[in-house]
């Protein structure tokens, strides 16, 4: 989708998140992860550097243990690596204390689960606008409805999670995602609980987020019929990054993990 559908010059979207500096979003260098000790170590990753540019969809695939869940941690600051550096704009995630991370993880990143993460005593009002109580920060009335018509959730905003279906609680993690505007949402295998349906619905809005809304999306996925939706699917096998497919269609996708795996 090209930058022309994003938004033009002078007329901001108002669900447009706030501008960021040119060049990658978020982008690794020389990233490895080692897990254990001695005869027990594990490289999960094995010194990747891959970078995430503004306002594009991208899915990362690979094998079972290729590290693509250990990438997404390390980039979104959930863990951190054993060597190498991770760059969200200018800043360096590594030299953040406890209070950056949070920060950062709180004000600049949304993220899409694939067990849904929300709050069963909370409503579903609640539990979209707790990142935004966490972080003191006051509900912009216009946007959430805005977020919650355009995923058809806005009649079960007093229904708690359990009282909906797998699909609807899955749209519930996008809003909670997407209702303080972050830079970046990563999105960790989302389809990987939802019927075709509900996955296609999941699918959609994450297109929508990035070419509408101007947000960056990141998702790690099994599914090359989810990667097909991506401007762009990178491939990691044993911890390294092998491949990097531009446009991606499900049959190229499908045709890459097969080399992948022989």
């Amino acid at each position: 989708m090209s930058d022309a559908v994003i938004g033009q010059p002078g007329s901001p979207h108002h669900g447009e998140p706030a501008a960021i500096s040119e060049g990658p979003v978020v982008r690794a260098v020389d990233l490895v992860k080692t897990y254990g000790r001695g005869g027990n170590l594990i490289q999960a990753l094995a010194g990747v550097t891959l970078g995430f540019e503004s306002r594009r969809f991208t899915a990362v695939m690979g094998p079972s243990g290729s590290g693509k869940s250990t990438l997404m941690h390390c980039l979104a600051g959930l863990d951190l690596p054993t060597s190498g550096q991770v760059f969200f704009g200018g800043e360096e995630v590594g030299l953040l204390d406890d209070a950056g991370l949070t920060r950062l993880r709180r004000d600049r990143i949304g993220f899409i689960f694939q067990s849904f993460n929300l709050v069963p005593a909370l409503t579903v009002r609640e539990n979209i606008t707790l990142p935004l109580g966490l972080a003191g920060r006051r509900v912009d009335q216009e946007w959430l409805d805005e977020v919650v018509g355009r995923l058809g959730i806005g009649d079960q905003l007093r229904q708690r999670p359990t009282e909906i279906s797998g699909g609807q609680q899955q749209r519930v993690a996008c809003a909670r995602a997407l209702v303080g505007r972050p830079e970046l949402i990563f999105a960790d295998e989302p389809t990987g609980n939802l019927d075709s349906n509900a996955a296609a619905e999941t699918l959609a809005f994450l297109r929508e987020a990035v070419g509408e809304f101007g947000h960056t999306v990141v998702m790690v996925t099994h599914d090359p019929n989810a990667a097909a939706h991506a401007d762009r699917v990178v491939f990691l096998a044993d911890g390294a990054l092998v491949g990097d497919l531009a446009s991606p269609t499900a049959d190229a996708v499908l045709d890459q993990m097969r080399r992948l795996r022989h």
